[in-house]
């Protein structure tokens, strides 16, 4: 009697944008912990008065955007290689600066050397506080909103895009200025920027929601998928889908 020849494995799905959100999203990530966190920006709004926030904040919320239509279109599973490949570049990021930074510097680069190491000289407290908030952040946004599109039966999307960020960037702002700035600048310092951060991330969650449901509709459409995670491993580690 002739063996049964096996099934092939069904094809992976191959997603258009996919790759597309990924690179944006790595972006803007190393843009705004490079570049943005280590300056602390001041305005004066009417009513509230004088706040002081990290610059880095005009732009970091929009990678929990991309969080949010990765999970919501293509799945936690696909996001959470997202998070890895953005833990990865600022790694990398971190390795280089520290290489580049302790380089023997030419004597006419030396006011230069100076300045860089004025502005990338704690990188490596900002970049391990970026890893460890952006990471134990991260996963929580994915989770969250992965849990709650399951709870509300794929419905209310901004109930899920607002909750999953609430959630997400309390752990990432309850964790980065602690470990990349305390000791460096005074604590009440520390904890007036870190809140500051978290109210006007979540606020842009809000303002953008507009923004996310059209990018969410028209991947849907253009992917032909609107993932549901009722048989996810949720284990942040791993990068198998």
């Amino acid at each position: 009697m002739s063996a049964i020849p096996a099934r092939p494995a069904p094809a992976a799905r191959v997603y258009r944008y996919y790759d597309f959100v990924m690179v944006a999203f790595v972006t803007v990530l190393l843009c705004s912990n490079l570049i943005g966190a280590a300056k602390a920006a001041q305005v004066t709004l009417p009513v509230i008065g004088t706040v002081t926030f990290g610059a880095g904040v005009l732009f970091f919320p929009v990678s929990y955007i991309f969080g949010d239509v990765l999970t919501e279109v293509y799945g936690y599973g696909r996001d959470r290689r997202v998070v890895w490949a953005g833990f990865a570049a600022l790694a990398f990021a971190t390795f280089m600066s520290v290489v580049v930074l302790n380089m023997p510097v030419a004597p006419f680069m030396a006011d230069y050397q100076k300045s860089l190491q004025d502005v990338f000289g704690n990188t490596w407290r900002i970049a391990l506080g970026s890893l460890i908030a952006f990471c134990c952040g991260s996963f929580a946004n994915s989770y969250v909103l992965a849990k709650m599109k399951l709870w509300t039966a794929g419905r209310w999307l901004w109930t899920r895009t607002i909750g999953s960020t609430l959630a997400g960037e309390l752990v990432d702002s309850s964790l980065f200025y602690v470990i990349a700035f305390y000791g460096i600048w005074p604590l009440e310092q520390v904890v007036q920027v870190a809140v500051a951060q978290y109210v006007l991330k979540t606020g842009w969650e809000v303002v953008m929601t507009p923004v996310t449901y059209k990018v969410v509709a028209f991947l849907k459409r253009a992917e032909n998928e609107d993932y549901f995670d009722r048989d996810t491993d949720f284990t942040p580690f791993r990068l198998r889908v």
